[in-house]
Order: C-alpha cells, then sequence, then structure tokens
C-alpha cells in the first residue's frame, strides 16, 4: 500500500512540475479534472452524468471517469416489450428488436412510456428474403419461408426457416414405374426430367403444355407400350394419370387466375380454372364430364397461395386401359352384378368414354365437408342411330339382292355397265351383310380382327367398284355417240376386276402386314384410330372421293357441250340427260356418303350423324332405285316377267279347273 502511495505521490509532483501545469484556470477550476468530467472547486472534479470513477470527488489528476453502462442496470431503464436498450457513451438509447418498429416512428427513445413497439409484416413491406421458390411467412417479431406448393427444402435444410432453399418436386417424383422396361417411356421421361430442370414459376403455363404435347404425342404413338403384358400397361396408365395430376396441380399455383384451356392432336385435353379463396360454386367442363363443387373443397388447408381445380380428357389413355379389371368395393360390386348382371357376364367392361382425370390443390379429397358432383356422356351410338341403321342397312340388303338378280337375269341389258352395277352390289350386300351380323363379335380377340379386316376388304373393294364406275361413264360420255364403242368395253374388261378386286386386296394385305393387332377395338370389329390407322380406309374414301368429282365435273362439262349442240333427236337427247342424272347420282351415291363419316366433329357432329347413318344405310336402295327401276329395259323387262308370272299363274289355275271337271265326269252317278 506504501509503493501505491508513493508511486501516485511522485507521479503528481512530476506532473506540478511540468511546463505551464498551473493548477487553476481563470474561473478557479482545477485544469487537470479528467475527460467527462467537470469541476466542482480548485482541487476537486465530478464526473458527467453517465460517467463514474472510483470516488464521488475527484481529487488527484490520476483517476478516469468511465462510462455508465445503463443497460446492464435494469432498475434504471425501463424500454418496455420488444425492445433493447443499446449502451451509448454516457448515455443509452431504447430501439425496438428485431421485427418490430416503434409506433410512433422515431428510431430510439429514452423509456416505455415515450414509445411502443409494434411487429412489422416483413412479407407485405418486402422487407423479407425469401426468394421465387418460397412464400413469406409473418411471425411475431419475424418471418418465416416455406416452400412454394410443388417445392422442397434443398439437401435436409428444415422448411419454415429465413434461410430455406427449396427446390422443385414437381418433376422429381415422376418417373418411370419400376420393372416396366420401355424405350418410349424412358424418352417421355426423359422430356419431363429436361422441363423439370429449366423449370421456372413464370414458365408454368409454357411448361404444362409441353408435357401436355409429349403425353399426346406418347399415347398417339406408344411404340413398345403396346407389346408389354395387358397387367404392364395398366400399371403405366395408373402411373402415368397419377403422375400428370401431381405435376398439374403443382405448376397451376403459379398461373395467373382465370379459365385456362389447352387441347392437342390426338384429342387430349385440359380445362382448369385458378382463384383465390372465394365463397361460390364451380362448375368445370371438359368434353364427355362435368364437375361441379364449391370453391372451399378445392383449398388445401393453411395453404395461402390460389385454389385450383382441374379436368383433363386423355382418350388415348383408353388403349393401355384395354380389359382393365373393374375394381369396386365389395357392396357395389354385388350391387352392379344384380342390376347388369345380363351385361357382365359376356367379359371384360368396356371402356365408353374417353378417360378423365380430375384434381384440385387440396389432395385430400376423403374427408370433403361436401360433395363433387361428376356427371359423365359416352361415345355409344344413339338408340336412334342405331335402329335407323339395322333397318336402312336391312332395306339395303333386299334392294342390293334385287338389283344382283336383276343385273344376272335381265339379258337385255347385261353389257359392260351391267357388269360394274353388279359387282358393286355383291360388294355392298356381302359388307352389310357382314355389319349387321359380326360387327359387336369382340368376345374373340383373333375372330374380331378377322372380321374387321374383311370388312375393310369389302368395303374398300365397294368403294374400287364405285371409282370404276365413275371412269366408265366418263368414257360413255366421251364417246357419246357411240354408247357401246368397242374400245370401251375391251378396256374396261381388262382392268376392272384386276383393280376392282386387286387393289383392295394390297391395301388390307399391307395394312395386316404392319399392325395386325390395330384389326378389332375393344367395342367394335373395326379399325383401331391409333397411329393413323384408320386412315388406311379413311384415305382411300378421300381419294376416291377426289377423283369421283374430278370425274363428275368433267362428263358434266362434256354432257352441257353435247346437249347444246343436240337437234331435236328425242331417243339421243333422253340418253344423254339420263347420263347427266347418272352422274349426278353416282356422285352422291359413291361418294359424298362416305365424306359425311368424316365430317363428325365439332358443334355439327350430331347432325352429320344422322345424316350419314342415314344415307349411307340406304346406298343399296339408292343403287336399286337408280340402275333398275329407273332404266327403261329393266322395267320393260319387270314388265315381261310380270306378264310371264300372270300367265304361268292363269295356266295354272285353268289347269286346275280342267282337272277338276275332268274328275267330276269320272264319278259313278246314282240311282235312287
Amino acid at each position: 500500500m506504501g509503493g501505491r502511495v508513493f508511486l501516485v505521490f511522485l507521479a503528481f509532483c512530476v506532473w506540478l512540475t511540468l511546463p505551464g501545469a498551473e493548477t487553476q484556470d481563470s474561473r478557479g477550476c482545477a485544469r487537470w479534472c479528467p475527460q467527462d468530467s467537470s469541476c466542482v472547486n480548485a482541487t476537486a472534479c465530478r464526473c458527467n452524468p453517465g460517467f463514474s470513477s472510483f470516488s464521488e470527488i475527484i481529487t488527484t489528476p490520476m483517476e478516469t471517469c468511465d462510462d455508465i453502462n445503463e443497460c446492464a442496470t435494469l432498475s434504471k431503464v425501463s424500454c418496455g416489450k420488444f425492445s433493447d436498450c443499446w449502451n451509448t457513451e454516457g448515455s443509452y438509447d431504447c430501439v425496438c428488436s428485431p421485427g418490430y418498429e416503434p409506433v410512433s416512428g422515431a428510431k430510439t427513445f429514452k423509456n416505455e412510456s415515450e414509445n411502443t413497439c409494434q411487429d412489422v409484416d416483413e412479407c407485405s413491406s418486402g422487407q423479407h428474403q425469401c426468394d421465387s421458390s418460397t412464400v413469406c411467412f409473418n411471425t411475431v417479431g419475424s418471418y418465416s419461408c416455406r416452400c412454394r406448393p410443388g417445392w422442397k427444402p434443398r439437401h435436409g435444410i428444415p422448411n419454415n426457416q429465413k434461410d430455406t432453399v427449396c427446390e422443385d418436386m414437381t418433376f422429381s417424383t415422376w418417373t418411370p414405374p419400376p420393372g416396366v422396361h420401355s424405350q418410349t417411356l424412358s424418352r417421355f421421361f426423359d422430356k419431363v426430367q429436361d422441363l423439370g430442370r429449366d423449370y421456372k414459376p413464370g414458365l408454368a403455363n409454357n411448361t404444362i403444355q409441353s408435357i401436355l404435347q409429349a403425353l399426346d404425342e406418347l399415347l398417339e404413338a406408344p411404340g413398345d407400350l403396346e407389346t408389354l403384358p395387358r397387367l404392364q400397361q395398366h400399371c403405366v396408365a395408373s402411373h402415368l394419370l397419377d403422375g400428370l395430376e401431381d405435376v398439374l396441380r403443382g405448376l397451376s399455383k403459379n398461373l395467373s387466375n382465370g379459365l385456362l384451356n389447352f387441347s392437342y392432336p390426338a384429342g387430349t385435353e385440359l380445362s382448369l380454372e385458378v382463384q383465390k379463396q372465394v365463397d361460390r360454386s364451380v362448375t368445370l367442363r371438359q368434353n364427355q364430364a362435368v364437375m361441379q363443387l364449391d370453391w372451399n373443397q378445392a383449398q388445401k388447408s393453411g395453404d395461402p397461395g390460389p385454389s385450383v381445380v382441374g379436368l383433363v380428357s386423355i382418350p388415348g389413355m383408353g388403349k393401355l386401359l384395354a380389359e382393365a379389371p373393374l375394381v369396386l368395393e365389395p357392396e357395389k360390386q354385388m350391387l352392379l352384378h344384380e342390376t347388369h348382371q345380363g351385361l357382365l357376364q359376356d367379359g371384360s367392361p368396356i371402356l365408353l368414354s374417353d378417360v378423365i382425370s380430375a384434381f384440385l390443390s387440396n389432395n385430400d379429397t376423403q374427408n370433403l365437408s361436401s360433395p363433387v358432383t361428376f356427371t359423365f356422356s359416352h361415345r355409344e351410338e344413339d338408340p336412334v342411330l342405331t335402329v335407323i341403321t339395322y333397318m336402312g342397312l336391312s332395306v339395303s340388303l333386299l334392294c342390293l339382292l334385287l338389283a344382283a338378280l336383276t343385273f344376272l337375269l335381265c339379258k337385255a341389258i347385261q353389257n359392260t355397265s351391267t357388269s360394274l352395277h353388279l359387282q358393286l352390289s355383291l360388294c355392298l350386300f356381302l359388307a352389310h351383310l357382314l355389319f349387321l351380323v359380326a360387327i359387336d363379335q369382340t368376345g374373340h380377340k383373333v375372330l374380331c380382327s378377322i372380321i374387321a379386316g374383311t370388312l375393310h376388304y369389302l368395303y374398300l373393294a365397294t368403294l374400287t367398284w364405285m371409282l370404276l364406275e365413275a371412269l366408265y361413264l366418263f368414257l360413255t360420255a366421251r364417246n357419246l355417240t357411240v354408247v357401246n364403242y368397242s374400245s370401251i368395253n375391251r378396256f374396261m374388261k381388262k382392268l376392272m376386276f384386276p383393280v376392282g378386286y386387286g387393289v383392295p386386296a394390297v391395301t388390307v394385305a399391307i395394312s395386316a402386314a404392319s399392325r395386325p393387332h390395330l384389326y378389332g377395338t375393344p367395342s367394335r370389329c373395326w379399325l383401331q384410330p391409333e397411329k393413323g390407322f384408320i386412315w388406311g380406309f379413311l384415305g382411300p374414301v378421300c381419294a376416291i372421293f377426289s377423283v369421283n368429282l374430278v370425274l363428275f365435273l368433267v362428263t358434266l362439262w362434256i354432257l352441257k357441250n353435247r346437249l347444246s349442240s343436240l337437234n331435236s333427236e328425242v331417243s339421243t337427247l333422253r340418253n344423254t340427260r339420263m347420263l347427266a342424272f347418272k352422274a349426278t347420282a353416282q356422285l352422291f351415291i359413291l361418294g359424298c356418303t362416305w365424306c359425311l363419316g368424316i365430317l363428325q366433329v365439332g358443334p355439327a357432329a350430331r347432325v352429320m350423324a344422322y345424316l350419314f347413318t342415314i344415307i349411307n344405310s340406304l346406298q343399296g336402295v339408292f343403287i336399286f332405285l337408280v340402275y333398275c327401276l329407273l332404266s327403261q329395259q329393266v322395267r320393260e323387262q319387270y314388265g315381261k316377267w310380270s306378264k310371264g308370272i300372270r300367265k304361268l299363274k292363269t295356266e295354272s289355275e285353268m289347269h286346275t279347273l280342267s282337272s277338276s271337271a275332268k274328275a267330276d265326269t269320272s264319278k259313278p252317278s246314282t240311282v235312287n
């Protein structure tokens, strides 16, 4: 202790000996007062407020005034809730804690009575660091970033943190089903993963369209998917439907509010509506389905984003679901068998409508507070159309049979033209007959394929004979002065049978060799529409109609010139007019009726279906009317046959009467 006092005394002596070290200023205050202090008198100093020293009164220059940390002494400072005390040099400030702000707007205050701290909504004010993959959620005094729907925290980073980093999971879970080996399917999922790597929320609309386009192309050309076992095909269909729902549900959350529709060449269509939470019902229509629900059912609990309701129509999925078993709860299965026993005993269920997939933002659809109503319609023919078809074809079969017998037995009209009529009638008769008795024989797949191939051949042969009819009519009109011009007959005789029966045979052979499995559908023994296979029939229809139209126009032009140059020779004029009538009727019968089938699209599809069914089923009637009843030679022959029949009937009756009379005269008389 003595040493310390000695050192202080020595320092004081040294200070006194320094030049200019006067002990007092003009006010009589000690000049040696330390920093942050003020003098009391000539020999004492006191620290300023906010500072303190070892002694309350400083009497030696060796003491210092140190800052007082008011924030460490809570009893002296009361900043209030949600605030912090910040020590300053000689004082302190109260500031609101992070995530809060003063009500008055001042940055600092001294006491809770001066100001109050309130929570800052960082999400609405933009004072947050959440990126585009996350959604900002305000919390008391802070905020959190949560991954958007369809995104997940990256590499184990916990969700609901300020520094949450999310990665898109919309595509990451949609990968090929395990155990299925298909190059076509692998290429599809490669496209999906490429879209996932390049995905950004602002590109949601384009990404949805790209995915649906890829799916549409996959189902239009399934490739090696068609060679998979049926069970694997069903697995692929279910996997595609489930994955598509999840992807569309996630992507749609980034779309603008409103109703959107997309459609693609092979028939895939999407209708969806995106809205914020609203208190109303919604009705969404897509092709053959209608969905009705309360909008609040679409919202997922705790999800502040917009709600999504969507319907996807996927006709091409039907081929992967062919022969799929109908899986129902036991009670419903029993009820179905009781009410439709006659329909279910014949084999597998038949898909009567497009495959429809529905999705909501709320994927917990097992516990909805109000029902969702679906209304479906199927593609089965109208019962009226079925009745018209069977009645029309039955009448046509009778007329075609009569026409064929006429062409065979009426020798007065037998020529090259009659031979063409006969072959046309026979082909159409066989085609209509096979259609009536076998078009629905789908129980045996091989038999159904044979029926479909035979119908394909017969209808193509019918079309080819129609083309030969138009060609012969054109050649006849060109050589009108000599109707039975020998060169025409020789040309047609050499041409008609090889072309009439050979060209259809080659076409069907090529089709059957390339895709034999596309003959026969689950509901009809006809050509399947996949991969454009149906154009094996529609192509010749369009080609023959186009050629017939050209021949018709040229024929009419020739006949017009011929009619204008004719004299008043009645027979020639009559023959020319008959040719003009036949040319017009032939174009109608032998072309237009088939083209109506191609026009069964859009709003006029139903009208076109009725026109096609009525006119096409009555083709045999038109042929009998034009080529038999309206032919003077045929009518004369009918008259001769009618007279012969009446004559035979009269002779038979006279023979019967004569026999009766002879029998009466030969009886012995009786004497009473």
